[in-house]
C-alpha cells in the first residue's frame, strides 16, 4: 500500500451555542508516499480545519482517518501527541520557534520528546541544521537571525525526526519574496530527497510548486489537479 494518507467521508462541524458550524463535508482523498501537494481555498473554505485534521492536531466529528496505516480519527489527544511527534513535521508561517533557545536547541527539540539520546540528538540535530544551510548560524537565537534563516530553522526542526509528512501552513506569508523562492526551493528539495509534502497556502505562485493542486470551497473538495510532468525538462 503507497498510501501515506487516506481520509474518507470526513465531516468537521463545530457549535456554537445552538449554530452548527459545517466546516468540512464529507471530505475524501488519497495522497501517496513523496507526493508534493497544495491545499488552496479562501478564508472560511474549511482548508485550515483540513490541515489541523491531517496534522492530527484536531480530531473528525465523522468520517476515517489513516495516517501510515494507522487509523488516527477516533485517537485520544495523547495518542495524537505521539502520532504527531513521530509522523509529522510542522512548519508554521510564524516559525514557532523558543526565543531563549538557539537554533540548534530548537531543532533538538522534537528529539526530547522522542527519548533519543543526547549525543545522538546533537549529531542528527547538527546535521539537519546543515542540510537547510545553517551550518554556521547553530549557536544563533532566533532575534538574531534573518526570516528565511528562521524559517530553515523551523524547517530542521519538522525534519530532524525524519518524519513520514511535511506539513507546512503557509510557510512564506511572513517573508519576502526573494526568500519566499528560497524557502520553497528547499521544499522542493526536500520533496525530491523522498519526503512527502503538503502545503496549505492562500497564494497561487506557492501552490505552483506542488504537483497535485486540492481546492476548497464550503467545506468540500472543489477540485483535485494533478500537474502535468514535462517529460523534456
Amino acid at each position: 500500500m503507497s498510501n501515506i494518507i487516506k481520509i474518507e467521508n470526513i465531516i468537521k462541524n463545530y457549535y456554537i451555542g445552538t449554530v452548527v458550524v459545517r466546516a468540512l463535508r464529507t471530505v475524501s482523498l488519497d495522497m501517496e508516499r513523496n507526493e508534493y501537494v497544495a491545499i488552496m481555498g479562501p478564508s472560511g473554505s474549511g482548508k485550515s480545519t483540513l490541515m489541523n485534521i491531517l496534522g492530527c492536531l484536531d480530531t473528525p466529528t465523522d468520517g476515517m482517518y489513516m495516517l501510515n496505516g494507522k487509523d488516527v480519527s477516533k485517537m485520544e489527544d495523547d495518542q495524537l501527541a505521539e502520532v504527531r511527534n513521530k509522523e509529522i513535521g510542522f512548519v508554521f508561517q510564524t516559525f514557532n520557534l523558543l526565543p531563549r533557545y538557539t537554533a540548534l536547541e530548537n531543532v533538538i527539540l522534537p528529539l526530547i520528546y522522542a527519548g533519543i539520546s543526547k549525543h545522538e540528538r546533537i549529531e542528527r540535530a547538527k546535521e539537519t541544521l546543515a542540510k537547510v544551510g545553517l551550518a554556521d548560524r547553530m549557536d544563533h537565537k532566533p532575534n538574531e537571525l534573518s526570516g528565511g534563516q528562521r524559517q530553515r530553522v523551523a524547517v530542521a526542526r519538522a525534519l530532524v525526526n525524519n518524519p513520514s509528512i511535511i506539513l507546512a501552513d503557509e510557510p512564506t506569508g511572513n517573508l519576502d519574496s526573494k526568500t519566499s523562492k528560497d524557502i520553497m526551493g528547499l521544499l522542493d528539495d526536500i520533496h525530491s530527497s523522498g519526503n512527502t509534502v503538503i502545503v496549505v497556502t492562500h497564494e497561487e505562485d506557492i501552490a505552483q510548486n506542488a504537483k497535485r493542486i486540492i481546492r476548497l470551497m464550503d467545506g468540500e473538495i472543489e477540485s483535485d489537479v494533478f500537474k502535468a510532468v514535462n517529460v523534456n525538462a
